[in-house]
């Protein structure tokens, strides 16, 4: 998540569990800023793109690291504040719980989090909640600036910490309910459209759990299934991307890749991903965080020269996060009105054989 949403929640913690044994705005502080621990990693020195990307997310956000370093920062929590220092065993539980909180909401976004790492090194990661929500955000941050510029506590601080709460992990709640239902009407809708995916997945769209995302993959294409909740389902509307240019199936397929940036990327994906080329250039998209033409993650892993494809040092891409007509495409779903989303018109699939809209080489070559 971002690094508002994580100092709200730690600050929120922080208050919970240390406010009533010291003062709301040193608590909320002292759990904000143990909060933003875990995404120091960010800072760690890596001259590989690739490795960065994969490898975030991984020692400072496991659970096993937490149970370690607790103590460490529970000493010197306690004698750090004179007030706290008869209360070793509440200064570890607000330690404890502001790291492992952290981990836990970064493991309900798509990227993934290896929260046990180094035991297991396999990234978890939900998809049921945008790494941007104002929805789960503002309650959360409603208590905190309340904690730092009104430090009084009251019971009515009190009652609306508990409320803030409430609905912060009821929201998460609701967007795995909403995320299973999504999954199965995904998978309904394909059928009609006589698309049979090797893989599906439902995630949300930026900063909403009121509109999402069903992306599914097989051989050569991608698809995406947008599905406003406020809507009926005849709202959502389908796309269809070529996911593996035709000339470049075999080199996927049959090339060896053991150690090269392709097979790291593609792990990491679980295969969610996309090759384009420009120019000589090959690049690679990770399917799952952002949107067709506008992925967050892109990098130039190959060139071609000629027939031949040739592995390179990969370098990560500038994205372009923002194409015209999306702010409105993305306000008219989120409350639940149908848009066709303009720089994936002429990919829209409408009727029941989607492979005629423009892409009628669907099998590609054979190898």
């Amino acid at each position: 998540m971002d690094s508002i949403t994580q100092f709200a929640l730690g600050a929120t913690v922080g208050v919970a569990v240390l406010g009533r044994r010291t003062g709301l705005r040193k608590a909320a502080l002292t759990g904000g800023l143990l909060a933003t621990l875990p995404d120091l990693d960010v800072f760690w020195p890596r001259n590989d793109p690739v490795e960065s990307f994969v490898t975030h997310r991984s020692a400072t956000h496991s659970l096993l690291m937490h149970s370690l370093v607790t103590p460490i920062l529970g000493e010197s929590i306690r004698w750090l504040f004179r007030d706290l220092r008869d209360h070793r065993m509440v200064c570890y539980l607000a330690v404890f719980l502001c790291l492992t909180t952290h981990a836990l909401l970064d493991s309900m976004t798509i990227y993934g989090t290896q929260l046990f790492w180094p035991l297991w090194k396999e990234p978890l990661g939900l998809g049921s909640i945008f790494i941007i929500d104002p929805l789960y955000t503002l309650p959360l941050l409603f208590i905190t600036v309340w904690a730092l510029v009104l430090p009084r506590r009251s019971k009515r601080f009190y009652r609306c910490l508990a409320v803030a709460v409430i609905l912060s992990c009821g929201y998460l709640i609701w967007g795995v309910g909403v995320q299973t239902w999504v999954l199965d009407f995904g998978k309904r809708e394909f059928a009609k459209l006589a698309i049979e995916p090797d893989q599906i997945l439902a995630t949300p769209v930026p900063f909403s759990s009121l509109f999402w995302r069903v992306i599914a993959t097989d051989r050569t294409h991608d698809y995406s299934l947008y599905v406003p909740i406020l809507a009926a389902p005849s709202t959502s509307t389908t796309y269809i991307n070529r996911r593996i240019p035709v000339d470049l199936l075999c080199w996927v397929e049959k090339s060896p890749h053991t150690g090269t940036a392709l097979e790291t990327l593609s792990k990491f994906s679980h295969g969610y991903y996309r090759l384009d080329t420009d120019g000589t250039e090959i690049r690679y998209s990770d399917l799952r965080m952002g949107l067709s033409h506008t992925y967050a993650f892109q990098f130039h892993i190959a060139n071609r020269n000629g027939a031949n494809v040739l592995p390179v040092t990969a370098t990560r891409l500038p994205s372009n996060r923002r194409h015209p007509g999306d702010l409105d495409w993305l306000l008219a779903g989120i409350f639940g009105q149908k848009m066709i989303r303009p720089i994936e018109r002429d990919a829209l699939v409408e009727g029941s054989k989607p492979r005629l809209y423009g892409l009628t080489e669907a099998t590609g070559a054979t190898c």
